[in-house]
């Protein structure tokens, strides 16, 4: 069984890495980014994809 990496969304406002994600395919060169609720800023941000 092949491990999974692991990677996370993180906000931009305060760096908090506050939701895993499963990674986007390798050859795509491009991060996910979306607006999510942050936790730690207590309103919704820009959340970025991270290793």
């Amino acid at each position: 069984m092949a491990k999974q990496r692991k990677t996370a969304l993180a906000c931009t406002q305060c760096g908090q890495r506050n939701y895993p994600v499963t990674p986007t395919k390798a050859g795509q060169g491009t991060r996910l980014e979306v607006r999510k609720f942050c936790k730690f800023c207590n309103q919704h941000t820009l959340h970025k994809e991270t290793k």
